[in-house]
């Protein structure tokens, strides 16, 4: 999912700040890294190595990145698009 989508599921539209927020923040064990940016790609959080991990744990669960670094929303998002 992407952080919108994950604001608009909670009720949030428009929040996807405070969703990238609340993973960041979360004592909770949630998979943050199943929630990228609104093109499919890993959005940046500095130079600590979570870009390279978020896109290595997306791959082994099976997603594809095309040459821009994106995954197909399409095809991989939640919920599905028809």
């Amino acid at each position: 999912m992407s952080y919108g989508a994950v604001a608009r599921a909670a009720g949030y539209p428009r929040h996807a700040r405070m969703v990238a927020r609340a993973l960041a923040q979360s004592s909770r064990p949630l998979p943050w890294f199943r929630v990228v940016n609104h093109q499919g790609g890993i959005s940046p959080r500095g130079l600590n190595g979570e870009d390279d991990l978020q896109r290595v744990l997306l791959e082994a669960e099976g997603i594809e990145f095309d040459a821009r670094g994106r995954a197909d929303l399409k095809r991989y998002g939640w919920p599905p698009t028809p």
